[in-house]
């Protein structure tokens, strides 16, 4: 039998709380709030003449973490900057320093193609045989910022084993909505579609747990509600939030309550008991199921039950 360490499984993140990389001394709230993960963020949130610091306080909370008992503990990943900026390099030189025992995963900004993909997958690659790490230890998550990364959201999330959690975060300003160019209504119903094809893309790829995102309308947590409803119905497992505000919210949106939990176990009891009488089908509190609804209603219950 091997003795190789195994790569972690990868686990739905309901909530990916955004934390600056030069406010670590934030990440206490970021737990208390109950985030599935935390992103501790090198790049857009941190002024240049701040990164160099950010950067080294990164690298102490990634080693802290490693110290911390594994389980039940929130995951952090590390926003690094774009690979594609003219300034690779410094992109490159933040991987290598944060990618180490604590650390989740990187989540990679301003992907355009599966080229992007394939160079951090090679450094990180390089990061866990340094370590003494399992192959495919660290998850990656490219942030589809632009048209054509948006366009080719299939082909990235097929370019390495590691991408995980894979989605759409769109939202009002910024890079996406500059890219695509439509306008942020108070619903977000014009990402609507968008948001659905990148999912279907992601899912075709066989990339596990899409994430959306973003809300930024601090105060307005029903509308928060609405638009993380929205996205768990068009199949998405959790969003990138940023506020500790945010995270109860969005926890609550992509976890089933007890109602939802006690109907999966009533609809695989009718089905099996129809099973047991020789039928496929039967009719359940006003509908006709069958094994593929049972299928669904286990698999519910095995992640949430």
């Amino acid at each position: 039998m091997s003795s190789e360490p195994c790569a972690p499984a990868r686990v739905p993140l309901r909530s990916l709380l955004f934390v600056p990389g030069s406010r670590t001394d934030w990440l206490p709230k970021a737990r208390a709030a109950g985030a599935d993960a935390a992103i501790l963020d090198l790049e857009d949130a941190v002024p240049g003449d701040g990164k160099a610091a950010a950067l080294d306080a990164v690298t102490r909370a990634v080693d802290e973490a490693a110290a911390q008992a594994a389980t039940g503990r929130m995951r952090l990943l590390v926003r690094v900057n774009s690979l594609d900026r003219g300034a690779g390099w410094q992109a490159a030189d933040e991987l290598r320093a944060v990618a180490r025992p604590g650390l989740y995963g990187i989540v990679l900004p301003k992907v355009a193609h599966a080229d992007d993909v394939t160079a951090a997958d090679r450094m990180l690659a390089w990061c866990e045989h340094h370590h003494g790490l399992p192959e495919g230890h660290f998850a990656l998550i490219p942030l589809l910022e632009t048209a054509r990364g948006l366009r080719e959201a299939y082909a990235i999330g097929r370019a390495a084993d590691r991408v995980a959690h894979l989605g759409a975060l769109t939202g009002p300003g910024g890079d996406v909505e500059r890219a695509v160019g439509y306008r942020w209504s108070r619903e977000g119903e014009e990402t609507r579609e968008l948001r659905a094809r990148v999912l279907l893309d992601a899912r075709a790829a066989d990339r596990p747990h899409p994430v959306a995102g973003l809300w930024t309308d601090l105060a307005d947590l029903d509308g928060l509600r609405r638009f993380a409803e929205q996205n768990r119905a068009l199949g998405y497992e959790g969003m990138a939030v940023i506020h500790p505000s945010h995270v109860p919210v969005v926890n609550e949106a992509f976890s089933p309550g007890p109602d939802e939990l006690a109907r999966c176990a009533r609809l695989i009891a009718a089905v099996e008991e129809a099973q047991a009488r020789g039928a496929g089908a039967v009719r359940f509190e006003g509908r006709m199921v069958d094994e593929a609804m049972a299928a669904t209603a286990r698999h519910t219950l095995a992640r949430h039950g």
